[in-house]
């Protein structure tokens, strides 16, 4: 099923990080509707566990004005593999490198009116690789006990989506396996 079909796509605004469209659409029934789209790069959201622990970031995060405690997370270059980013992204954040990615999926963070979709690994088997980039100077490494998580999440101490979508979904697949 789709709401309708474009008549029209115009730019308003094109930044370093996001593309904001205006599309006019009319749908299947004749209305027209405008509906306005963040184009985003895809990203990689990072559950790395180590031993007990799940390795998050601790970061400020200038749109809500406070720090988040989140998982590790990034966009994807391009001509770069998910797993490639991953692999960047973790030395970049945490200074580990995981030996062992296992793909848990993926999700569109904002569907409403994002296009970005987010590829979901769990990183294991950590070892300390780290890689200096200038944008993660003021990121802070916490060890969350995984038998604190779903704590940490009805707490409001975890309160961003990527990372309880991530979290939750390791929870399940742990269970699993």
């Amino acid at each position: 099923m789709t709401e309708g079909r474009p008549k029209s796509s115009r730019v308003v605004y094109e930044g370093r990080a996001i593309t904001l469209r205006v599309d006019e659409i009319v749908t299947n029934d004749g209305e027209k509707k405008r509906r306005e789209i963040v184009e985003h790069d895809d990203c990689v959201a990072i559950v790395a566990v180590d031993g007990e622990d799940v390795l998050m970031v601790r970061q400020f995060r200038e749109p809500v004005g406070k720090e988040l405690l989140e998982i590790p997370a990034g966009g994807i270059e391009p001509g770069e593999s998910p797993e490639a980013t991953v692999d960047r992204e973790m030395r970049e954040e945490t200074g580990y490198r995981p030996l062992k990615l296992t793909r848990l999926g993926g999700f569109y963070s904002v569907p409403g009116y994002g296009t970005e979709y987010l590829y979901l690994f769990l990183a294991t088997e950590l070892t300390p690789a780290p890689l200096v980039a200038e944008d993660t100077a003021n990121i802070s490494v916490v060890r969350l006990p995984v038998n604190r998580i779903m704590q940490s999440i009805t707490s409001g101490e975890i309160c961003d989506a990527k990372s309880i979508a991530g979290l939750l979904t390791f929870l399940g697949y742990e269970q699993e396996n």
